[in-house]
């Protein structure tokens, strides 16, 4: 088989400071899928941007190594050479499709860019790959698509488009960095499955770059393991996975989230209810101001929540869990009816919600981008105390410190700003906020789906801790099935907004009535059963 690129002793550093990424050899043969696999930091991203000379220059330098794309050094390429290679001999799909992909520009264009630059299409001809592209990666209706834009996109439509680009020129390898991170996971299947298919139509090698071990395990032929920078560990994916020969690989491959939650203790008070509650959202209205067309987003959604335990909602993207929480939170109106510890509350306004706040709380998905920049850790710990314990300001302080203490982080790093933490570390801090206030119920929406499988674990575990100390409850909305497993007492299946399952969380994973929860259940487990 054919060696199609080969890196050799790569070392990366920035500014001329210390090694980023150190002595870095891996080699891809055509037709071959090679992941590189690691923690936040480790340098898998930095390494695989090198390999298309994406760092900036001006502060990106490279001590030692080669990049070899069949034969030629792409460390020596000029620019213009780059240029002929990028996007038709190697492609990237990049972690993150909504700040990859030009929010000016519709679909049709983005795509059409790429096939006019390297193929020379243009006019209708290019229309048609664009349709052809789209159809492929499995978008519905693609020809009502071209004219979208990406915020009118669902993150896995925007990943579809990422990869869509991608393919265009029909690639001899495609770097996917990240490329089903956010991504529900019926989506995250069908891509992988989708990017397998391409791959033997078109012999195409693949470098993934992901921390999920799951999905190295079902799709790579060789794994490179790094941490800090260095390469600790590569070789075949089988005998990798059964017989790891360092302790980091060890502890990546063990850090799968618990199988099931804590116990519940006993026949506990009923925290929360909701009864029949709806979201619409208005599309077009008239001249007037009368609605015209509106979105029903969520649709008739009852349960039942008691103290001490976890709801775990779930369902893909679009199918109004975060739509939800918001509605709990009266971040957005409903119709419908919900109370807190048997206070009904879907029918007070803003100001007399105001006081209800403290008792439920939220923690978001992005750590980073909920937590001001131009705040200390205590002064966004605090915020809440300062707004709900106005009389109290001289016990703020302890407050601030017990709640840091409650989530593991050093009290005495309350003055530091939240770009100076990890994103566990940043999550952690999102959580301490939140708890600060003593809250009946926590509502947590994705919080750890941006963060590696070890660090996820860490917090999968203080929440459980967490909610064992204090008796709290939560909402827990998730598209990892693997992590609402390891909390959820209770499991609500929403889909297109209407409530598909609802019961036992138990019984549920067991047994699912539903073929929309076996579908959710085959797609999230599809790796353990068959790499079992």
């Amino acid at each position: 088989m054919k060696t199609l690129l080969t890196i050799s002793d790569l070392s990366i550093c920035f500014d001329n400071g210390p090694k980023v990424v150190d002595q870095l050899s891996l080699s891809v043969e055509r037709g071959q899928t090679v992941a590189l696999v690691g923690e936040s930091g480790s340098g898998k991203s930095v390494s695989a941007l090198s390999i298309l000379r994406l760092l900036d220059e001006r502060h990106a330098s490279y001590p030692s190594g080669q990049i070899l794309y069949n034969g030629e050094d792409l460390l020596k390429a000029n620019e213009r050479r780059l240029r002929q290679i990028r996007g038709s001999h190697i492609s990237m799909i990049f972690q993150e499709p909504m700040t990859s992909l030009n929010p000016l520009h519709t679909v049709e264009k983005q795509i059409g860019e790429t096939l006019e630059l390297h193929k020379g299409m243009r006019g209708p001809q290019a229309r048609k790959r664009c349709i052809e592209l789209l159809e492929l990666v499995g978008i519905p209706e693609p020809e009502s698509r071209l004219k979208s834009y990406p915020h009118q996109l669902s993150g896995g439509q925007k990943q579809r488009v990422m990869i869509a680009m991608a393919l265009a020129n029909e690639p001899d390898l495609l770097i996917a960095d990240e490329p089903t991170t956010a991504l529900d996971v019926t989506v995250q299947k069908q891509v992988l499955e989708l990017l397998k298919s391409l791959q033997e139509k078109l012999g195409m090698a693949v470098l993934m770059i992901t921390h999920d071990l799951s999905i190295v395990r079902r799709y790579a032929d060789q794994v490179v393991v790094m941490e800090h920078g260095k390469q600790v560990e590569s070789g075949p994916t089988g005998p990798l996975f059964s017989a790891p020969t360092t302790p980091y690989t060890r502890n990546l491959i063990e850090s799968e989230p618990p199988a099931a939650p804590l116990p519940r203790s006993g026949n506990t008070d009923v925290v929360m209810t909701a009864s029949h509650l709806d979201v619409h959202f208005t599309l077009r209205k008239t001249l007037f101001g009368k609605v015209r067309s509106s979105f029903h987003a969520v649709q008739d959604v009852s349960f039942e929540l008691r103290r001490g335990e976890t709801l775990g909602v779930v369902g893909e993207s679009g199918s109004g869990k975060t739509t939800l929480g918001h509605a709990l939170l009266k971040l957005i109106p409903s119709t419908g009816t919900f109370s807190l510890a048997g206070n009904e509350l879907s029918s007070l306004s803003q100001k007399e919600f105001r006081p209800w706040r403290r008792r439920v709380q939220i923690v978001f998905q992005d750590p980073f981008g909920s937590l001001s920049p131009r705040m200390s850790i205590e002064e966004i710990i605090r915020e809440g105390l300062e707004i709900h314990e106005p009389a109290n300001r001289g016990q703020h302080e302890a407050s601030v410190i017990r709640a840091l203490k409650d989530v593991g982080l050093d009290p005495d790093a309350r003055h530091r700003y939240p770009h100076e933490f990890s994103g566990g570390q940043r999550q952690r801090i999102a959580i301490a906020r939140a708890l600060v206030l003593q809250p009946d119920l926590i509502i947590l929406d994705e919080p750890t789906s941006a963060l590696d499988r070890t660090v996820q674990k860490q917090v999968i575990e203080l929440l459980r801790e967490i909610q064992a100390r204090y008796g709290l409850s939560y909402i827990f909305i998730s598209h990892d099935l693997a992590v609402v497993r390891a909390l959820s007492h209770k499991l609500l299946v929403l889909r297109h907004g209407q409530i598909v399952e609802y019961g036992e969380a138990e019984n549920l994973f067991r047994d699912p009535q539903q073929p929309y929860t076996r579908e959710l259940l085959s797609a999230a487990f599809f790796y353990q059963s068959t790499t079992n």
